[in-house]
C-alpha cells in the first residue's frame, strides 16, 4: 500500500461515524485534494467547542459560514457574534461561480446554493431585535465579577442585591443600581445599619465609579426590559432549519467591557436556563463568538475563571461554542483545551515573536506522518486548513489538510433593503424593541430619598425658628424713655436744645461763643 493509498484510509477511517456529520471538504497529501476522501463533523459531538484560526484574508469568515449554514440545515440553531458585520449573507443563496463548481468537483460533492432562515439581533441602536438583561439577572456574584470587585465590594454588592429582595425592590438597570448606592449610604444608612451591618462609604465610592465606567462603553443600553429569552435563541422554521440568530455587534469592537460583559451573562443564562441534556445526537444551539479576543481582552482574572467555568459545564445542557480569532493564543490556555475541534487557517510569519506563534500553534494538533504541521500552517492557501474533530468515542481524528467547501449562501452582505426586509419578517422584533420603564428601584428609592430630604428640611426649618424664638425673649424689652431716645429725629432735636442752652449759660457769663454762619458780613 502506498503512503497515498495509506492516507486515504486512514482518513476515511477517521472521518466515518455513526451518527449524522456534515462535509467540510476534502482531504489533500502533496498538495492534491484526494477526490471523495471527505473530512466531516459529527453532529453528535458538536458540543464540545471548537476553534477556527486563521490569519486576516485566510477564510475564517467562510469557514465559519459553511459551518452555520450546515448546522441550520440539520435543524440546529445557531448563534452568530458578527462583529466586522460580514456574516449577514447567510439569509440569502449564493450567485454560484465556475471556480466553486471547479472546487467542489475536486472534493466529489455537488454544489448547490440555499440560504438560512435568519434573524438579527442587536446590543445597540443596529438593526433588529435588541437584546438586554435586568441587573436583578446577573445577580450579585456574576455583577460582581464583570466590575472587578474585591470580597469586601463583592460583598457589599451582595447586601444591595438581598435589601432589594427582601424589600421586592426591582432592579432592573445601572440607574437603578447607582440610586440603590445612593440610598444606602444617605437616607436609608441607619436602615441598612440596623438590618444588615455598617456599609462602608469608601467601598461604595469604588463600586459607583466601576458602574460609571461601565456606563461609558455603553452598558447602560444592554441594562433593562425587556429580557431576551433563550427560547427565541432555539427556534426551528416551518422547514425544518435551525434559526441562524446573527447578533450584529459591528458598533462595539472598541468596547470590550461590554462585549465580555454581554457573553458572560448570555452563557450565563443560558446555563441556568436549559436542562441537562447528556449526549444528544445533535447539539440544541451553538454560538459562534467572532473576534473571539475581545471576550478576553481586558478580563480580570475572575472574569476569566467564571468563562472557563461556563465553558466546561454548558455542553451538558447540549450547547457548543466556537472561538473565531486569528491565533490560538489570544484564547487563555485553560479555555483552549476544552475545545475539541479545531480547524487552523494559514498563520503569516512575519517576525520572530510569530514564528514562535506557528510553532506553539503546530503542537496542538495530533501527531501526523504526512505533513510538517509546522511548515504547512505558512503554506495554507485561502479556503484551505487542517482539521481535527473528536469522534464519537472523544478520540481526536487524524490530522486532515482540508480543501473546504465553498459556501452555498452568498459570500458578500446583505443590502440594507434586504435587511429592512428580513426585519420587517421579524416575529420577534416588537416584542423586544417595545420599550418599558416600569416603577423600579431608581422611582422607589428616589421617592424614600425626597421624604427623608423634605422631612431634614422641615426639621431644619422647626429648629431655626425655635432658636429665632427664644433669641427673641431673651432679649430686655425697651422702655418708653429708650424708645424715644433711639428715633433719630428726637436724637436731633435734643442736641439742638442742648447747644443752645449751653450757649445761653455761656452768654450770660459772660463768656463769648463762636457761631458759624452763611451770612455774609455786614460790611458788604
Amino acid at each position: 500500500m502506498s503512503n497515498k493509498e495509506k492516507f486515504i484510509q486512514e482518513i476515511n477511517d477517521g472521518y466515518t461515524f455513526k451518527g449524522e456529520s456534515i462535509v467540510m471538504g476534502g482531504a489533500m497529501i502533496d498538495g492534491e485534494c484526494q477526490t471523495n476522501t471527505l473530512v466531516k463533523l459529527p453532529l453528535g459531538m458538536m458540543n464540545r467547542h471548537g476553534l477556527i484560526a486563521g490569519a486576516t484574508g485566510s477564510g475564517k469568515t467562510k469557514t465559519l459560514q459553511i459551518i452555520a449554514e450546515q448546522l441550520s440545515a440539520n435543524s440546529v440553531p445557531v448563534l452568530l457574534m458578527d462583529v466586522k458585520g460580514d456574516l449577514s449573507g447567510i439569509a440569502a443563496c449564493s450567485d454560484g461561480h465556475p471556480k466553486i463548481d471547479e472546487r467542489h468537483e475536486k472534493i466529489g460533492i455537488p454544489f448547490y446554493s440555499d440560504q438560512s432562515p435568519v434573524e438579527f439581533l442587536t446590543l445597540s441602536d443596529e438593526k433588529g431585535a435588541r437584546l438586554r438583561a435586568t441587573v436583578s439577572e446577573f445577580g450579585p456574584v456574576l455583577f460582581s465579577k464583570i466590575l472587578d470587585l474585591t470580597d469586601t465590594q463583592s460583598g457589599i454588592v451582595a447586601v444591595l442585591f438581598k435589601y432589594c429582595d427582601d424589600k421586592q425592590i426591582p432592579l432592573l438597570d445601572l440607574k437603578d443600581m447607582k440610586k440603590l448606592i445612593q440610598y444606602a449610604t444617605d437616607a436609608g444608612k441607619e436602615e441598612f445599619e440596623a438590618e444588615y451591618g455598617r456599609i462602608s462609604t469608601a467601598s461604595t465610592g469604588t463600586i459607583l465609579r466601576k458602574i460609571v465606567e461601565l456606563e461609558q462603553q455603553g452598558a447602560d443600553i444592554f441594562f433593562g426590559e425587556r429580557s431576551f429569552d433563550i427560547d427565541d435563541l432555539i427556534r426551528i422554521d416551518s422547514e425544518g432549519k435551525g434559526m441562524v440568530s446573527v447578533l450584529r455587534l459591528t458598533d462595539i469592537q472598541d468596547k470590550p467591557k461590554l462585549f465580555s460583559t454581554f457573553m458572560l451573562q448570555m452563557l450565563a443564562e443560558i446555563y441556568s436556563t436549559l436542562p441537562e441534556e447528556g449526549d444528544l445526537d445533535r447539539p440544541k444551539l451553538v454560538m459562534f463568538i467572532d473576534e473571539a479576543h475581545l471576550v478576553f481582552d481586558e478580563a480580570s482574572k475572575a472574569l476569566l475563571d467564571q468563562i472557563e467555568a461556563i465553558v466546561k459545564l454548558i455542553r451538558s445542557k447540549g450547547v457548543g461554542l466556537f472561538f473565531v480569532t486569528q491565533n490560538p493564543a489570544d484564547i487563555p490556555e485553560e479555555v483552549l483545551g476544552q475545545l475539541g475541534m479545531k480547524v487552523q487557517h494559514a498563520l503569516r510569519a512575519f517576525t520572530a515573536k510569530d514564528r514562535k506563534a506557528i510553532k506553539l500553534a503546530a503542537q496542538n494538533y495530533p501527531l501526523t506522518d504526512y505533513y510538517e504541521p509546522e511548515q504547512l500552517l505558512t503554506e495554507l492557501g485561502i479556503g484551505e486548513a487542517l482539521v481535527t474533530v473528536l469522534n464519537e468515542k472523544g478520540i481526536p481524528t487524524p490530522l486532515a489538510h482540508t480543501l473546504l467547501r465553498a459556501p452555498q449562501s452568498r459570500m458578500d452582505v446583505l443590502t440594507d433593503a434586504e435587511i429592512d426586509s428580513i426585519i420587517s419578517e421579524s416575529k420577534i422584533i416588537k416584542k423586544y424593541n417595545e420599550v418599558i420603564d416600569r416603577e423600579s428601584a431608581y422611582e422607589i428609592l428616589g421617592g424614600k430619598i425626597e421624604v427623608a430630604q423634605e422631612a431634614e428640611h422641615q426639621e431644619k426649618l422647626k429648629k431655626e425658628k425655635e432658636k429665632a424664638s427664644k433669641s427673641s425673649s431673651s432679649k430686655k424689652e425697651k422702655s418708653a424713655f429708650e424708645k424715644v431716645t433711639s428715633n433719630t429725629a428726637v436724637r436731633q432735636v435734643g442736641r439742638t436744645v442742648a447747644r443752645e442752652l449751653t450757649r445761653g449759660l455761656l452768654g450770660a457769663l459772660g463768656i463769648k461763643t463762636s457761631r458759624r454762619s452763611s451770612r455774609k458780613s455786614s460790611w458788604f
